[in-house]
């Protein structure tokens, strides 16, 4: 059967009831207790009960077929199961070049309302990275790039290496998604919450939708991005 409008042809829901269980390692959902499996076939084990609660949302909120792309937890656990344990440290480097070009670095020199707000909002987060996490960042005016302290990219690595693998995953995505790296850690900890992280990133395009009006397309972006950002937020949460 082919999806709606999209020509993509979806597997049929095969499963009614979608549970939790626990088995050696971790737990798993279960799919009239059967286990799904990743796109590489391996069994999606989760290191905490509600974090396989979260992947067990998708599955459960399947209609009569399966569409991926509305299945964000579940992917988000397959890309940790079978792509970022072999590649840790390439992916905590990746982290770390969002550092070092931050979003919260790089400032406005006019006009003077969007240097406010930026100031208002983008400083604590630098104040908070450095007092908690010892990661001391420059901000500077324009958009030419400036190198920032190798020892705070060094932190910055060292942390994201610290977590494990589903943590790992999620901290690069929240740092894609957000243009920070910073940003990212503050969700993690719970410094932020989703609402708050996705509105620190997009402040400037709050400030110039203020003045010129919001694009439909940009809103629907945007809407998406947000979704996104809660997502993460509740996956941190059930890490614990």
């Amino acid at each position: 059967m082919t999806g709606k409008g999209d020509g993509v042809q979806k597997p049929r829901r095969f499963y009614k009831a979608v549970t939790v269980g626990e088995i050696e390692g971790g737990h798993v959902v279960l799919l009239d207790g059967r286990a799904p499996k990743t796109p590489s076939g391996r069994k999606v084990v989760l290191p905490t009960p509600a974090l396989a609660a979260l992947v067990a949302a998708d599955w459960d909120a399947q209609a009569e077929e399966i569409d991926t792309l509305r299945m964000p937890a579940q992917r988000l656990a397959a890309t940790a199961i079978d792509r970022v344990g072999g590649v840790r440290a390439d992916v905590a480097d990746e982290i770390t070049r969002y550092a070092g070009s931050d979003l919260l670095c790089y400032r406005a020199e006019s006009p003077a309302s969007l240097v406010e707000a930026q100031s208002l909002a983008w400083d604590p987060m630098l104040d908070w990275a450095a007092e908690d996490l010892g990661l001391r960042l420059t901000a500077v005016g324009g958009v030419i790039h400036r190198a920032q302290p190798e020892g705070s990219l060094a932190r910055i690595r060292a942390l994201a290496l610290a977590l494990d693998d589903f943590g790992l995953t999620a901290l690069a995505h929240a740092a894609s998604l957000l243009g920070s790296a910073v940003l990212a850690l503050a969700l993690q900890r719970g410094r932020l919450d989703g609402q708050g992280a996705h509105d620190i990133a997009r402040l400037d395009e709050a400030w110039q939708e203020e003045r010129w009006g919001v694009d439909y397309e940009a809103a629907d972006r945007t809407a998406a991005r947000l979704q996104e950002a809660l997502l993460l937020e509740r996956w941190f949460r059930a890490l614990g």
